[in-house]
C-alpha cells in the first residue's frame, strides 16, 4: 500500500468517526493550562473547571493527565494493529511494516500546531518523556509482532523481526522529530518517506517480476566489475562505521 493510498484510507476513517467535542474541549482546555501554568503546575481539577465538565467526564475518556497530552496513541495503535491483522500473504512484510508507520505519521500530520505543542512540552517534562517511550515501546512490539509471524520457521525469523521493527521506528521518529523541530514545515511525508526507504533497502525482500523472477534492487552505484574497492578498518571497529567507510568509497567512485 503506498503512503497516499494509506492517508486516504485513514482520512475515510476519521470522518466516518468523529471525535466527542468534550474529549477535544479536554484537550484543548489542557494545552492551554500546560502554556500557561506550566505541566506539572495543572492539576485534573484545573482542566475540567476550564473545560466545564466534571472529574468524572475527564476519566472517561483519559486515565491520566499523561493521557491527556497523548490522546490519540491509543487509536492509532487500534488502527495499526488492525492493519497489519489485514495483511495477505503476498505482502512484502517490511513494507508492511513501514507502511504501518506511516499511519503515526499520518496522527500526527492531522494536526501540525497541536503536534509540534506537543513536542515542546514532552522536551520540557521527563515524566512525558518516559510516558512517549512506552507509547514507542508498543508500536514496536506491534511491528515486531507482526514480523514474528511473518518469519516464523527461520532460524533467525525472532532476531530479524525485532530488528527491523527497532529500524522501521528509529528511521520513523528520526524523521518525525527532524520535522516536528522545524515546527511543523515542510512535507512530512516525504521525509519520512526517505527515513522509511533506507530500511525498506537495508531489509526489503527483492520485488518479483510478472514471470515469478526476482527484480534485482536498484543499485546506487552502477556496478563496475573490473573496479574493487579494499576498505582497511581496526578489529574492533564498530561495523556501522566499516559500512559508512564502504559506502562513502563507493559514492566518491
Amino acid at each position: 500500500m503506498s503512503s497516499s493510498s494509506a492517508a486516504s484510507r485513514r482520512e475515510e476513517k476519521a470522518e466516518s468517526t468523529p471525535r466527542p467535542p468534550m474529549r477535544d474541549a479536554l484537550v484543548s482546555a489542557a494545552f492551554r493550562l500546560f502554556l500557561e501554568r506550566g505541566y506539572e503546575q495543572t492539576t485534573v481539577d484545573d482542566i475540567v473547571a476550564l473545560a466545564g465538565v466534571g472529574r468524572r467526564s475527564f476519566f472517561r475518556y483519559f486515565p491520566s493527565k499523561e493521557d491527556v497530552v497523548f490522546p490519540d496513541h491509543e487509536r492509532c495503535l487500534t488502527d495499526m494493529t488492525a492493519f497489519l491483522a489485514a495483511s495477505r500473504e503476498s505482502d512484502e512484510p517490511v513494507r508492511r511494516v513501514c507502511d504501518a508507520a506511516r499511519l503515526v505519521l499520518l496522527m500526527y500530520a492531522e494536526n501540525p500546531a497541536f503536534s509540534v505543542q506537543r513536542y515542546r512540552l514532552t522536551k520540557k517534562v521527563p515524566g512525558l518523556r518516559a510516558y512517549e517511550l512506552s507509547v514507542v515501546w508498543r508500536y514496536e512490539r506491534a511491528l515486531a509482532e507482526y514480523l514474528r509471524g511473518r518469519f516464523a520457521g527461520r532460524p533467525d525469523g525472532t532476531l530479524r523481526a525485532d530488528v527491523i521493527a527497532a529500524a522501521v521506528v528509529a528511521a520513523h521518529n528520526n524523521a518525525l522529530r527532524s520535522w516536528l523541530r522545524s515546527d511543523g514545515q515542510g512535507d512530512a511525508s516525504a521525509t519520512v518517506d526517505h527515513a522509511l526507504g533506507c530500511v525498506q533497502a537495508a531489509f526489503g525482500e527483492p520485488a518479483r517480476t510478472a514471470q515469478g523472477g526476482e527484480r534485482a534492487r536498484p543499485a546506487a552505484v552502477a556496478e563496475q566489475p573490473d573496479d574493487v574497492v579494499v576498505v582497511v578498518a581496526r578489529r574492533d571497529a564498530p561495523l556501522w562505521r566499516v559500512v559508512q567507510e564502504i559506502e562513502s568509497t563507493l559514492g566518491r567512485g
